[in-house]
């Protein structure tokens, strides 16, 4: 294997459309059944797919459906079957899939759904936030958010690997921001098949739907077993943490990049001020940091790759000592006045001894842009609060009062 490592290090990256890498890494961990609706963003990786599968470079079945519910149903019954399964959705089609996302979970069917993540309607939006997925953070999937292009391309295999484990059986989102991601070109080390299988092998279901051997599935989950059930994807969802670990390790030794981490910090060291966010929107973020330290504002990065299963222990240790957390989130919670990430932050810290101030500032809907001066003034309010000066209530940043 140190041959792969070798080989993984000195590969030359290919400048490529992130949908590209993301569909060749899907190709290369061989998928049996592909059931897709194309949608807006997402629709570059399934016509990516469905070339590879024309041009006999992929041996998959690929099923065009009439709508996002029957692409999540068809692979309820292909991974029921025994098959590995992939699909991509966003916005109004991952809504659509809602009543099947608690079925594929529920059923423990480890599929694979890379969500390009774009607003919801109404008012009708195509641009990118992350209110998709959030929404559907409770539906029983892991749910893991990409920086850039190469880290939405290496999610890929290490995704089917933790959730096809006999430990965790779960469906998995890998969620990548759409446009920013998706139709941007950028440097990629792109996946070998070699590789790949090494790192991936052939999925080894522990129960299928086979007339040899009649088995039940979905039957109906009486009281006295339904919360046992659910009790059951709680677990499988813990155990998930430790296993997304345990597949970075193997990951770098194979590919040479580290992905490890539940969390990422950055110049997080000596701060009293953490900025938590996930997604694209990280690397401005960090570039504003990194121009307030050098005007000697003690501020670092956390980025959540994880969110569900929600990383406290790792979110709790990356956090440290700081003195204020401010959330920048593309998803609001309507009615709580923060995003579901900043509740899930303050649920932390209010279950340790922590005495942190958390401020929760949502920004990025539908599309806007998050310029460097957002983020600069997101930091100089966290200063103030601090200080003990008054900051807006509201979480929304930059809100158009003509509009309003």
């Amino acid at each position: 294997m140190v041959g792969y490592l070798k080989s993984a290090e000195m590969q030359d990256m290919s400048v490529v459309e992130g949908s590209y890498a993301v569909a060749r890494a899907v190709a290369m961990c061989r998928p049996n059944v592909i059931a897709v609706y194309p949608i807006t963003p997402q629709t570059h990786i399934v016509e990516g797919l469905s070339k590879m599968v024309i041009n006999e470079e992929l041996d998959a079945e690929y099923v065009c459906v009439e709508s996002e519910f029957s692409s999540i149903s068809t692979l309820i019954g292909a991974s029921a079957v025994g098959a590995r399964t992939f699909t991509g959705t966003t916005s109004q089609g991952l809504a659509l899939m809602h009543e099947g996302l608690f079925n594929a979970s529920g059923l423990r069917l480890p599929i694979l759904m890379v969500v390009v993540n774009r607003a919801l309607s109404a008012p009708i939006n195509i641009w990118n936030d992350q209110q998709d997925s959030v929404a559907q953070r409770d539906a029983g999937w892991i749910q893991m958010y990409a920086e850039n292009a190469q880290e939405a391309s290496d999610m890929v295999p290490q995704a089917y690997r933790v959730a096809e484990d006999r430990d965790v059986l779960l469906p998995i989102m890998v969620c990548m921001d759409g446009y920013i991601l998706s139709h941007t070109y950028e440097p990629v080390v792109l996946h070998e098949q070699e590789i790949t299988d090494e790192f991936l092998p052939p999925y080894d279901p522990v129960n299928v739907l086979d007339p040899k051997n009649p088995l039940s599935f979905g039957m109906l989950g009486t009281p006295e077993v339904y919360t046992e059930a659910r009790y059951m994807q709680e677990q499988a969802m813990e155990m998930a943490l430790d296993k997304i670990v345990d597949a970075a390790h193997e990951f770098k030794r194979l590919y040479g990049r580290w992905y490890g981490d539940l969390v990422d910090t950055y110049r997080m060291d000596d701060a009293e001020i953490a900025i938590v966010s996930m997604g694209s929107v990280i690397g401005t973020i960090k570039d504003v940091v990194d121009t307030a330290r050098n005007e000697g504002v003690a501020v670092g990065v956390v980025k959540v790759r994880v969110f569900r299963p929600f990383p406290k222990k790792a979110l709790l240790e990356a956090l440290g000592k700081v003195k204020a957390v401010v959330v920048v989130e593309k998803d609001i919670s309507v009615g709580m006045n923060e995003g579901a990430l900043a509740t899930a932050v303050k649920v932390t810290l209010y279950d340790s001894d922590a005495h942190t101030k958390v401020l929760s500032r949502v920004a990025g809907l539908g599309g806007r842009d998050i310029p460097p001066s957002t983020i600069r003034g997101i930091i100089e309010e966290a200063e103030r609060y601090l200080d003990g000066g008054d900051v807006p209530i509201s979480s929304y940043c930059d809100l158009n009062e003509e509009v309003l």
